[in-house]
């Protein structure tokens, strides 16, 4: 009796593993025949991946991945063909099949019973790897497209999927970091941003820093980044990082002086300052830096020689003359509000004659900075205050057309 129910048992166990690799071979058919069946291929192996018979098997999960490569190149076909294709699903195919290649080489790895390694695919999954590594239609399309419809964090994923390639082991260090590659870890980081992945985009940021690919945007993104976070030891960090980088770009010097301004740090503000025009004099909107910088500490004077002086390194800067032309303006705004403050009728008056002329000094310089910068509408709706205020209805007219256009 125990010697039938023994042979029952082998007889079953051996019609079950007979079958799971029949379910293998059915979807390799399925999959590689000439009008594959791609939902037939994976109904088959998903069976022979969750037996116990199979699931540990190289061959079981080679086959999986070969099911998506094909479909893969089943769907880039039809493109070729200037047919409408799904950029999505070919991408997911991609993904698929990536993964399943992943545990089927690991399984490859292994060694048999008499404990040796004869690895059966690792030559052709080492090849399908590189090919979606090095095809652009393949891992780079799919994250690209993910990217356009704005699936940031999935496009984080496939973007990481493909810089993981060069790294992985069998690939023996055969793939290059070429400029695609610094691209894609570009807009990993960017991806990462819109996603709302801080650490993440930090990480990729900082992994950039010494690639010197975008290298001004990269400190200015990695900036806002720990500026996201409040991480005011980061950020002033890279400002000062940026601000070595590219003394050519005031953003970083900027950004620096707006903080110790803000934090209460106005002598650090007006020492950093100075050193950045000690070391460049010549540099235009480091005088412009300068006149922002005293028009918010309340010197007058003081900010309209920075603008002036700005204007005389680089007469095409319009903002410079917009500062000039703010500062006058707000100087009248003040006036006109100790006007209103004078109980004497006719002082008031005399007070409020005394802001429009001051008013009408800053008309001159938002002219000229709408002559250099027609582009910017600020100007122009300044102009438009102006003109208003000071019943210049002729002018007001045409500003307001322009504006209109």
């Amino acid at each position: 009796m125990k010697k039938n129910f023994l042979s029952i048992v082998l007889v079953l166990s051996f019609t079950l593993t007979y079958a799971q690799k029949a379910n293998v071979s059915k979807a390799k058919n399925k999959a590689l025949m000439e009008n594959p069946d791609f939902a037939g291929a994976r109904e088959a192996i998903k069976l022979a991946l969750q037996d116990p018979t199979t699931k540990d098997l190289a061959s079981t999960w080679h086959t999986a991945g070969l099911i998506g490569n094909k479909e893969n190149e089943t769907i880039f076909a039809k493109q070729v063909l200037g047919q409408t294709v799904d950029q999505l699903v070919k991408g997911q195919t991609i993904m698929e099949s990536y993964n399943y290649f992943l545990k089927a080489y690991e399984l490859d790895q292994l060694p048999d019973a008499k404990g040796k390694v004869k690895p059966k695919f690792a030559k052709d999954i080492k090849a399908k790897v590189k090919e979606y590594y090095q095809t652009q239609s393949n891992l780079v399309a799919y994250g690209a497209t993910l990217f356009e419809n704005k699936n940031y964090v999935e496009a984080v994923n496939v973007f990481e999927t493909y810089l993981a390639i060069p790294a992985l082991p069998f690939i023996n260090n055969e793939l290059a970091h070429d400029s695609t590659y610094h691209m894609i870890k570009y807009y990993t980081a960017i991806a990462a941003t819109n996603a709302g992945m801080s650490d993440k985009a930090i990480a990729w940021y900082e992994d950039l820093k010494d690639e010197k690919y975008e290298e001004l945007n990269v400190y200015q993104l990695l900036y806002e980044e720990h500026n996201k976070k409040k991480d005011t030891v980061n950020f002033v960090k890279t400002l000062k990082e940026g601000f070595t980088k590219f003394p050519q770009e005031p953003w970083f010097l900027q950004n620096l002086i707006n903080y110790y301004i803000y934090s209460g740090q106005t002598k650090e503000a007006i020492t950093y300052l100075e050193n950045a025009i000690e070391k460049e004099p010549k540099l235009a909107q480091y005088q412009y830096v300068k006149g922002n910088l005293d028009e918010s500490l309340g010197n007058f004077d003081n900010a309209l020689k920075a603008f002036e002086k700005a204007i005389e390194l680089d007469p095409k800067m319009a903002d410079a003359y917009a500062g000039l032309g703010r500062l006058y303006y707000n100087k009248a705004v003040k006036m006109t509000d100790e006007a209103n403050d004078i109980r004497d009728n006719k002082a008031a008056i005399e007070a409020r004659k005394k802001a429009d002329d001051v008013f009408k000094q800053s008309i001159p310089y938002f002219i000229k900075a709408t002559e250099v910068n027609p582009e910017e509408h600020e100007y122009k709706k300044t102009l438009k205050t102006l003109y208003y205020r000071l019943k210049m209805d002729k002018e007001f007219d045409a500003i307001e057309k322009e504006l209109n256009k």
